[in-house]
């Protein structure tokens, strides 16, 4: 198993195209999570973010924000239930 890799929020903005405040504002709703924060305080994003903000761009063309995060956890929780069945066969 690799070691994770984490990127700084200016790194998601490079990578993603979203700004600053984009980012900001979809942590504090919690449509993303930051795998990790520092002592400073930093946020650190592992690299399921990127698939994250990408559902995210497709769902809020026709939803608003609220409801893509409703989506979201749907999904995790699916996937989560999908994969403990898994391991209990």
């Amino acid at each position: 198993m690799k070691p994770e890799k984490y990127f700084k929020i200016g790194e998601v903005m490079k990578y993603s195209g979203m700004s600053r405040q984009t980012i900001h504002n979809y942590t504090m709703l919690g449509l993303i999570v930051p795998a990790k924060v520092t002592d400073s305080g930093h946020r650190l994003y592992g690299e399921d973010v990127f698939d994250r903000l990408e559902k995210i761009k497709r769902y809020k063309l026709h939803r608003p924000l609220l409801e893509v995060k409703e989506l979201l956890n749907k999904e995790k929780n699916d996937q989560e239930n999908h994969e403990t069945d898994e391991q209990s066969a």
